[in-house]
């Protein structure tokens, strides 16, 4: 071959084999920072915080003893021979015990974190302590509503039982406004419960404070004359009594809301204060 043969350009499969492999890769865009994540929704995290309150062994006991001490109250109704066994009284007298009772879960369900130390895996996925505490009062009230309804189906199953074996009258009357009024005093108990629980972060001290500071309230305004007048409006105890009544007028209104912002509101909202501002262990 002499000096001047051109060598013409090789085409066809041996060409092809020598071209670069990634010359026919299509370059994908660049993200130029962190993708963005949806906020978690407070139907989800109040779907959790209620699931916290059943899956540790302590909370789900206590959640069936609840069901049993309304079931005990019943079963002592039955058994008392001069006793009314309608259907409005079983349900009336499981209205002391679950207003003992359901703000106690409310107290859990507020110091949860601080008292277990879970604080740091709680607020590290969900930083916005606000809604956390928005959360837990949504899951507590669910609580609250469903005790009311296990007290519900209870008292229809003895009352039926009294009617059937104790040759009682059947009387099923009930009427939404003791309905609304029994269940307005158990979502109050509750979030004062709460709100002790918030303001504490202490699970004994926030249960001693609960039961303990009301009933020294009610014993001193009825012993201590100058504090009658006021603990008419602000002994919460006296204040929720005419809710099951079913009949409240303007005056018992203005008392329960006035009983209910000294100690529902105000611990509920220095409560929430506290988790936000408060060091996280």
């Amino acid at each position: 071959m002499s000096a001047n043969t051109v060598t013409a350009p090789t085409q066809g499969p041996a060409a092809e084999s020598r071209t670069p492999h990634h010359a026919s890769v299509k370059e994908l865009p660049r993200i130029s920072g962190p993708r963005p994540t949806r906020p978690v929704s407070l139907a989800t995290l109040s779907r959790v915080e209620w699931r916290k309150q059943v899956d540790t062994r302590a909370g789900l006991w206590f959640m069936l003893s609840i069901g049993l001490v309304v079931a005990a109250v019943m079963v002592i109704m039955f058994f008392v021979q001069q006793g009314n066994h309608s259907y409005g009284d079983y349900i009336a007298g499981t209205a002391m015990p679950l207003s003992i009772l359901v703000p106690i879960v409310g107290i859990l369900a507020a110091t949860s974190e601080w008292s277990q130390r879970t604080g740091l895996t709680t607020f590290a996925l969900e930083p916005r302590r606000g809604k956390v505490v928005a959360a837990k009062t949504v899951a507590s009230v669910v609580t609250a509503l469903l005790s009311m309804v296990v007290a519900l189906g209870l008292g229809a199953a003895v009352h039926g039982l009294a009617v059937a074996v104790r040759g009682a009258d059947a009387d099923w009357s009930l009427t939404w406004s003791f309905v609304g009024g029994m269940l307005l005093m158990l979502v109050l108990s509750l979030l004062q419960g709460l709100g002790f629980g918030l303001s504490l972060l202490n699970t004994p001290g926030a249960i001693v404070a609960y039961l303990v500071l009301p009933t020294v309230w009610s014993i001193l305004g009825g012993m201590v004359s100058w504090l009658q007048d006021a603990a008419k409006w602000l002994d919460i105890s006296a204040t929720m009594g005419p809710l099951l009544e079913g009949q409240m007028t303007g005056e018992q209104w203005a008392q329960l809301g006035t009983s209910t912002l000294v100690w529902v509101v105000l611990p509920l909202a220095f409560g929430t204060w506290r988790v936000l501002r408060a060091e996280v262990k």
